[in-house]
């Protein structure tokens, strides 16, 4: 869950969403928010390049995403793009493709990415950077991209109304395999 607020738009969407799946289809749920992840710092182009093995909060997240087989962004649209802590983990991957012998690239492909979002906007085009950010960031990483729902809702409850958002709910994760995480 990349959000800043707890029970907002976005999760309430992503969690319909989830229900839909079968019982057998394990889910963890991470709140970015809830994790001690530092920012992220580009170490690319000091000493050799190399990051050091994350720890901590950076470790257990890295942990669950090579876990999962289906990665779920739930992030409301924040200034037409990812919340900042989404982003911020997506940064961190750009470490882990650098940690020796992490293989995180090669561990991530043919794994699946999902997108969750609510807007407050009746034109759907303004979320195009975040469906674009996920696309790029799927076909960067050799991993499929399963979708991006959108839901429309400003205060917390609005994307309740939007029927077609709740429609698309039902069969949404209907690809997902066998573990789901919700950053």
């Amino acid at each position: 869950m990349g959000s800043t607020r707890t029970g907002g738009n976005t999760e309430q969407l992503a969690r319909r969403a989830a229900a839909g799946l079968p019982e057998a289809v394990g889910q963890q749920w991470v709140r970015l928010i809830d994790l001690s992840l530092p920012g992220f710092r580009d170490l690319r182009h000091s000493g050799d390049g190399t990051y050091p093995s994350p720890g901590g909060d950076a470790r257990r997240l890295l942990d669950a995403t090579l876990r999962a087989t289906d990665i779920v962004i739930a992030s409301p649209l924040y200034w037409y793009s990812l919340s900042a802590p989404v982003k911020n983990y997506l940064d961190h991957w750009a470490g882990w493709l650098r940690v020796p012998g992490l293989e995180f690239r090669a561990r991530m492909a043919g794994k699946t990415l999902w997108g969750v979002t609510a807007l407050a906007d009746q034109d759907r085009s303004v979320a195009d950077p975040l469906v674009g950010t996920l696309r790029h960031t799927a076909r960067y990483m050799d991993m499929r991209l399963g979708g991006v729902l959108l839901g429309n809702g400003n205060a917390p409850g609005q994307v309740l109304a939007d029927g077609d958002a709740l429609e698309e709910t039902d069969t949404f994760l209907s690809d997902a395999s066998l573990t789901a995480v919700a950053p």
